[in-house]
């Protein structure tokens, strides 16, 4: 799915729901339970985390196409999984944001870097079973540094890693996190085409 599609997945869905109920509302995301009619006719509830949407970008410091490009990494503290993990800069989009000026946002709010140019890699849905997020995937070039703005609850430490280090350590399951993975993998795979 490209980024322009996303309108079409909102009407696609509201032709299979039949009703819905708000259970909780929260800051972050919320969750409904929907009542849904599956493609053979039949009827169920299904409970469903509705999330505002993403941006995720991988800044590379050096030419994306050169021989082992270096990239910035957080190692962020999240409660989830107890404890620390890689990720590339990412953040949910505000109410009216684009998912490229999201990728810009979290970008200067994260490292404190600004791109004199970023490209969309693709979209995709991080967990489709339980909720609707839809993540766009984008690589950061040509940065200048600067200061960061990160939030309150926001723990971790930006690091500098090769592109090969980073692939190395996503082998050996150093990292993790779904939308870094996925991130890195595209990056690493189509680069040399851009």
């Amino acid at each position: 799915m490209t980024i322009a599609e996303n309108g079409s997945h909102e009407q696609r869905m509201s032709n299979a729901r039949i009703g819905t109920q708000r259970i909780y509302s929260g800051r972050v995301i919320n969750l409904d339970v929907d009542q849904v009619r599956f493609p053979n006719g039949s009827v169920g509830e299904l409970e469903i985390v509705r999330h505002p949407g993403a941006s995720a970008i991988v800044p590379f410091l050096s030419d994306p196409r050169g021989a082992d490009p270096q990239i910035l990494l957080l190692r962020q503290y999240r409660y989830a999984v107890d404890g620390y993990i890689y990720e590339v800069p990412a953040g949910r989009l505000e109410p009216g944001e684009s998912p490229l000026d999201c990728a810009r946002r979290e970008l200067r709010e994260e490292t404190g870097c600004t791109a004199e140019r970023i490209e969309p890699l693709m979209s995709l849905y991080t967990t489709p079973g339980f909720t609707d997020e839809l993540i766009h995937l984008f690589l950061a070039t040509g940065l200048t540094r600067g200061a960061t703005a990160h939030e309150a609850d926001e723990f971790f430490e930006i690091e500098t890693l090769t592109l090969s280090r980073a692939l190395e350590m996503i082998e050996a399951g150093e990292i993790r996190d779904a939308k870094t993975v996925v991130t890195l993998l595209y990056a690493a795979g189509f680069r040399g085409e851009r």
